[in-house]
């Protein structure tokens, strides 16, 4: 359990930071294109990790300490791989709009619209931007960043999800053992 913990906590600063420099960038990129809410999502269930870390273990969950803790852990780890890949999905997406982007610099600001000749299609407006090529470049570098950082992230925490899972649930019955009527109680094997 404590691997995953280390991991999820620096995947989790490592998203977070990568989020607020893409936000430097231009004080109007949006919030889904700076996915630092899923790596402070992330430090969290990691910092949940180590509070249980640091409580005595006792085999099968003797303590209500212990299991008052392991369920917000799997119900967090759970919800910062849903996170995640929310986060991959949204950079995917924005990367991908970004490639087709065609960018002029009017007044401080680059505004980029993905296609040029419809009046009715959406303009990406990134204030405190003098040179467009800077800016949609460095937005690829750091959603690109984003993407395998996140998809990092979200196999981390499914495997947090799994560890934890494994570790509660680690006996899987294959199914009934039928033992003659004849065999008395000292001959039977347990399985």
């Amino acid at each position: 359990p404590r691997l995953p913990a280390l991991l999820q906590l620096a995947l989790g600063s490592a998203v977070a930071a990568l989020g607020f420099l893409a936000a430097a960038v231009s004080s109007s990129v949006l919030l889904r294109d700076t996915p630092h809410w899923a790596g402070i999502c992330v430090c969290v269930v990691s910092l949940v990790g180590f509070v249980m870390l640091c409580i005595s273990y006792q085999p099968d969950e003797k303590t209500c300490m212990q299991f008052t803790i392991k369920v917000p852990r799997l119900l967090l780890s759970a919800l910062g791989l849903v996170v995640c890949v929310l986060a991959v999905a949204f950079a995917a997406h924005r990367y991908l709009q970004m490639t087709h982007f065609i960018c002029d610099t009017v007044l401080e600001s680059c505004q980029c619209k993905v296609d040029a000749e419809d009046p009715l299609g959406r303009t990406f407006v990134y204030q405190d931007a003098a040179d467009c090529s800077s800016v949609t470049s460095t937005l690829h570098l750091y959603l690109l960043l984003q993407m395998v950082l996140n998809t990092l992230a979200a196999i981390v925490c499914l495997a947090a999800c799994f560890v934890m899972w494994k570790h509660r649930y680690q006996v899987f019955y294959v199914g009934v053992r039928f033992y003659p009527l004849t065999a008395t109680q000292g001959q039977q094997h347990k399985v």
